[in-house]
């Protein structure tokens, strides 16, 4: 009797953003989906069909996913219906539909793994519903904290969102330990957020989780320097240094600003001045979105040389930013467990580079590792840190454009694509998935 092929492994991962849309939630996924298909596993991925995105919408990251991907778009609550309730959280206006349609799928398709890898916790505790009922092992990816005491800190700044901000901390204190600890493995890109569920739960133990940051655009940066050859420039002509940021730019970052413009302030009447360019940092919508550097621009006298677009830019666009720029820029966050997905593209590309980061932070570790920027780090405190500023301003003071050679230690690319190429974080990532399938053969 001739012997049967084993079936490729099946792995089911639930994305609610998912190009064309662009949200940085998704980008881990996207960059390993080539991998794991060439690997041999068998992907679908449920996705938000979503007709009113709050994020930008960006077509050519269609060209990045694989034609062997199934994508499942999964209906979800239209935001003008929910708007009334008060929530448009693409989680909550998917979870119905998303527990119907995945449900029937993994009766049907018999996934090996369910991978969720999002920021819109709401749907992960279908984890354990479908686990209980189909016996598929989840795997979940904690890009950002779940729980969160940001807020509850000395200082911190009133948390947004009124009454829906407090429903969100409950709903989120109530579902997480009873969401974790049912899965079969947690990956997070941070151990700090590994350290807080410790110091939360009994039943963890360190095996249930591992570290895995988010991967380097080894492919993207590419096909961004093919699309900026024909497209017109992204940032204007200046006689000066400009300093170029986009992505996210919330309170927890303001620290590492105050220093930025504090040290530009101490050159704002040199003849080569120092012109700042923020895009994309706020996730609101672009009829919404409001400026976070002006209160601290005219308060250091430099309004004018702070240039903020807050609303949502695409991704590929953020990349050819980064490639426009004189001088890139990495801010470090009061969170000193928060590892910005922006580190890797940033050294990639090769651009001079200032982190300004908190001692003892994730920023700064990854800068010390793997060099390629110049480091100012700052003592987090309502006095700030005069130090870190001195510092700075005497980066910005002696930066020459073009710069001749790296600006700090020079980047160890090797070892960088080694460790967190988009390759490298696939791989431990199906390594992995494989282990969570062959503990339920």
């Amino acid at each position: 009797m001739p012997e049967v092929s084993p079936r490729p492994r099946r792995l089911l991962i639930v994305s609610p953003h998912f190009p064309p849309v662009n949200a940085p939630d998704m980008q881990r996924v996207r960059m390993s989906l080539p991998h794991f298909v060439s690997a041999g596993w068998e992907v679908t991925v449920l996705a938000a069909d979503d007709t009113e995105p709050m994020a930008p919408v960006e077509p050519a990251l269609l060209d990045t996913i694989p034609a062997a991907v199934r994508v499942v778009r999964i209906r979800c609550l239209k935001r003008s219906w929910t708007g009334f309730l008060g929530f448009n959280n693409l989680g909550w206006r998917m979870l119905p539909h998303l527990w119907r349609t995945g449900g029937k799928l993994i009766r049907e398709w018999r996934p090996d793994v369910v991978y969720f890898s999002t920021t819109m916790f709401i749907v992960m505790p279908l984890g354990r519903v479908w686990r209980r009922r189909f016996g598929v092992p989840y795997v979940i990816d904690l890009q950002d904290p779940w729980v969160s005491d940001y807020y509850d800190q000395p200082g911190a700044p009133r948390p947004p969102g009124g009454w829906k901000y407090l429903f969100a901390s409950a709903a989120a204190r109530l579902l997480e330990g009873w969401t974790l600890s049912g899965a079969a493995h947690i990956i997070s890109v941070s151990e700090r957020y590994l350290d807080d569920l410790a110091r939360r739960y009994l039943w963890w133990t360190a095996d249930r989780g591992s570290v895995l940051t988010f991967g380097a655009p080894d492919d993207d940066l590419p096909f961004a320097r093919r699309l900026a050859q024909s497209a017109p420039p992204l940032l204007p002509a200046s006689r000066g240094v400009r300093i170029a940021y986009a992505g996210r730019l919330g309170p927890d970052m303001l620290p590492a600003l105050e220093v930025l413009f504090a040290a530009i302030a101490r050159q704002k009447d040199s003849p080569k001045p120092v012109d700042v360019y923020f895009f994309g940092t706020s996730y609101a919508p672009a009829n919404q979105a409001t400026r976070t550097t002006s209160e601290c621009a005219r308060r250091h006298g430099i309004g004018h040389l702070v240039h903020e677009k807050p609303a949502r830019i695409g991704y590929l666009d953020a990349l050819r930013i980064l490639l426009e720029t004189d001088l890139a820029l990495l801010l470090g966050s009061e969170d000193t467990g928060y590892s910005p997905s922006k580190v890797y593209p940033t050294l990639l590309a090769a651009k001079p580079t200032i982190a300004i980061a908190p001692a003892t932070s994730v920023l700064e570790q990854k800068i010390r590792e793997l060099g390629g920027a110049a480091l100012v780090t700052f003592r987090l405190g309502p006095a700030g840190d005069p130090a870190a500023v001195d510092r700075l301003s005497e980066l910005l003071a002696g930066f020459r454009q073009p710069a001749v050679g790296p600006f700090g230690p020079p980047a160890d690319l090797p070892r960088l694509q080694g460790r967190y190429g988009s390759r490298a974080i696939a791989e431990r990532q199906l390594k992995i998935f494989d282990s969570v399938a062959a503990t339920v053969l």
